[in-house]
Formats: C-alpha cells, structure tokens, sequence
C-alpha cells in the first residue's frame, strides 16, 4: 500500500511505502507508540532569569519601579503599539480595555463564544452583556459577515479574538465597529507576535489586551498588558489600572473609580528577560506550524486552517486542525484524541461553548439588565451558534505552543501519528 508522502522526495518519486510503525497496531490498543520522546519542556529560563529576579529582590523595591517601565516600553515597541500598561493578568488587561472604551453598565459587548471564559466574563465584570456572536468554520475566529445583525442600540463595542494566536480578521471587525461608531477590542491574550497585513496585533483596532499567564508564549506564571495606539484611550487605561489616579495629577488624587491591577517588579523583570528569547522561538514556532500545515494536508479527514495571505505570522499558541469523523469510519472526536495521545502526541479537545458554561446557564442575576438583542432579560441557554457547536463537539484537535519549539523531526512525528490513527481506524470501531 503506498500513501503520498508528507515529507517530500522518499520512495517512488514522492512517495513512500508505509511502514510496520504506520501499519501496526495502535498503542491505544497494545501496539508501540509512535513517539516515547518528549516535547520541549515550558517555560523555559535560565540563568538570566534567575538574575533578573534576584536583582529585584535585593534592590528592594519590589513594585512601581524601573523595570515595570522597562517592559512597557519594550513590549509595546514589540508589539507596534505607542502605549503600554502592564496589568496584574489578561483577564485584567480585558477589563481595564473595556473600561477605557467607555463600556458601562447595561451596555451590549459582541464576543465570540468560541474563546476562554475571560472574554465573556471580562465584560460581566465591568457591568456589560456579552453578546455571543458565531465564528468562521477555518479560521474558529468571529465571523465579521455576522456581527452587524448583532448590533442593537445598546451595543459599545466588539470583541475580536485572535484563538490559538492566529489574527482575527480585523480588516472586517473593524470596517463593522467603523461603520456603527462602535470600539473594536483586540483580545490578543494568545498572540504575542501574531502580524496582520504586515503589523503586529494589538494596537491595530483600538485597543489590545494581552496575558502572560503561565501557558501562554511570554510567560511571567500571570500578567498581562493593555496596548493601544491611541493616547486617550492609553491615558484611560493607566487611570483604570492605577486606582484612578492621572499622570500629571497628585498621588490622593483620583479621577475615576479605578482598581488596583499594577504588575510587581518581579513580573516585569522575568517578563524583560523572556523577550530576549520570544523573537527567535516565535519564528520557530511559524516554521514548525508551517511544516506541520504542509504534512497534515496530505492526511484525508484533516483540514487545517484556512491560509490567509493577511496573515502574516501566526503566533501559534495553539496549533489547531480540524478533525473530519466521516474521514475516520464515524470514529468519534474523543476516541481520535485517545488514539493520538496513545501514540506520544499529546492533544487536547479544547473549548465548549461558553454560552453552554455553567457560570453563563446556571444563573441570570449576573447580568441584572435587559438586553435589546436578547429582547429583555439574558438566558444564554436559549443561544445557539452553530458552528461553534459543530467545532466543539466534532471538530477542533489542539496541539499546545511548546511542541512547536522542537525540531522537523517533531513535526513529523506528529504527522506520522495522525497518519497511523487514520491507516489503522478500524481497530477502535465497534
């Protein structure tokens, strides 16, 4: 039996003859694995880290100090943005974003359902209704073709999520936020890096919200940042971020109800040290994501992620296919991801919709206001968005962003995995 070869040149002239690792039986069902090495370990630090912490420690000024400034000078260049305030978490970053944009109590904010809990839970928290909009098939990004039907007179703004760290497509968020004189948000806590049309993310729509939670591509265990290109608005976000307080006014001076989400010096000096590596595992994360793209193609009943020439790096966080069960006999999702794991690849299922979370189903006293596009008061059981449902239950397979810190052997191992699970399907039917 001969398969196209992912891996280019091989046997008969681009192709190769499957071996007794392809053809044998699954491990999940007593076979070899695939795989027994590990993946690169996260986080990864060393000496520099370790020096940047004990330095804060022993200058004795653990908070509001010269390396908070440092970062948010540094991170915001990285990131093309004129403004940068570090925050205590992404969570907060979402929060703080929403405020600065003049999102109040009873106002209508458009998120994806298809996202971690904070989007959603971010606008709840400032007094907001999240309003959940479906996303694209190929992308599991919002779908700007459908925010305008969202839209209601209570809408303040919208949410666009770059999942997995590919950018959402903005060109078409934006031109809807434009057009309606609403504020486009920029949920870019997994996308440290990602560019669009030749700019990094974050500070294209009006503001950014970024988290350097334990897993995630910058990693300080939490934290995150608000980015912006837009001085007001940056202005707004020190405020909220810093108890109200004003830049040029006194310290017992205070504007607005703000909170307290500063950042520790600890967190900024670690956050310093683990940019001098984010550039150059970024671009191997792309090339690896690439590599992996050009090897799953070939399997039948995987798709991947719609190639999007805006796109200009993804910054993988996430390495997300599609699963097709028809392609695998009727095998289900679950049974695949077993399967894969068996064989050395760890992967995960991923989101549920969040309108289906219990924190959104179970109780409506979160959310004390009536909703225009709900018509009146917000049961979230009663939403549907389709393809989400569909990603959720059938569809969406994770791989997470250190696998792709490896090497080509790595990725093709996790192709050769796939391929095996696909070959020897029958195995786990009945």
């Amino acid at each position: 039996m001969f398969l196209p070869s992912p891996f280019g040149g091989g046997d008969g002239g681009g192709v190769f003859k499957l071996t007794e690792e392809i053809m044998g039986a699954l491990a999940v069902t007593g076979g070899e694995k695939t795989r027994t090495r590990p993946f690169p370990a996260w986080p990864m630090f060393g000496e520099r880290e370790e020096k940047a912490l004990i330095g804060v420690l022993r200058s004795g000024q653990w908070g509001m100090g010269k390396q908070i400034d440092a970062f948010e000078k540094a991170f915001g260049a990285y990131q093309d943005a004129e403004h940068c305030i570090a925050v205590t978490t992404g969570t907060a970053a979402l929060e703080v974003a929403l405020k600065a944009c003049g999102v109040k109590p009873g106002d209508e904010v458009i998120v994806p359902p298809y996202t971690f809990i904070a989007t959603a839970s971010a606008v709840v928290h400032v007094g907001g209704i999240p309003v959940f909009v479906d996303v694209e098939p190929d992308t599991f990004n919002l779908d700007p073709a459908k925010v305008e039907a969202a839209i209601t007179k209570q809408t303040k703004a919208i949410i666009a999520v770059h999942i997995g760290g590919r950018p959402a497509d903005l060109d078409g968020v934006v031109a809807v936020g434009r057009k309606h004189g609403l504020r486009v948000i920029e949920d870019a806590c997994q996308s440290h890096g990602a560019i669009w049309k030749g700019q990094k993310v974050g500070g294209i729509a009006d503001i950014g919200a970024f988290s350097f939670q334990s897993s995630k591509n910058l990693n300080a265990g939490e934290g995150g940042a608000v980015v912006t290109n837009d001085r007001e608005l940056g202005e707004r976000a020190w405020s909220y971020h810093n108890c109200g307080r004003v830049k040029t006014g006194a310290w017992y001076e205070h504007h607005v109800l703000g909170s307290n989400h500063r950042i520790t010096e600890f967190q900024a000096a670690l956050l310093l040290a683990q940019m001098e590596n984010l550039e150059a595992q970024t671009q191997t994360r792309q090339a690896n994501g690439d590599t992996l793209t050009k090897l799953l193609v070939e399997v039948d009943g995987i798709e991947v992620m719609r190639q999007d020439e805006r796109v200009t790096r993804n910054a993988y966080h996430l390495y997300v296919f599609r699963y097709k069960p028809e392609a695998f006999g009727g095998l289900p999702k679950k049974k695949f991801l077993e399967a894969l794991s068996a064989e050395g690849i760890p992967c995960s299922s991923g989101y549920v919709p969040l309108y289906r979370e219990r924190a959104f189903t179970a109780s409506r006293d979160d959310i004390p206001f009536d909703s225009a596009f709900y018509g009146g008061k917000v049961d979230y059981a009663k939403v549907s968005c389709p393809v989400t449902e569909r990603v959720c239950a059938d569809e969406a397979v994770w791989l997470t962003q250190r696998m792709l810190l490896g090497s080509k052997e790595d990725m093709e191992d996790v192709a050769r995995a796939v391929r095996k699970v696909r070959v020897n399907c029958g195995e786990l039917k009945g």
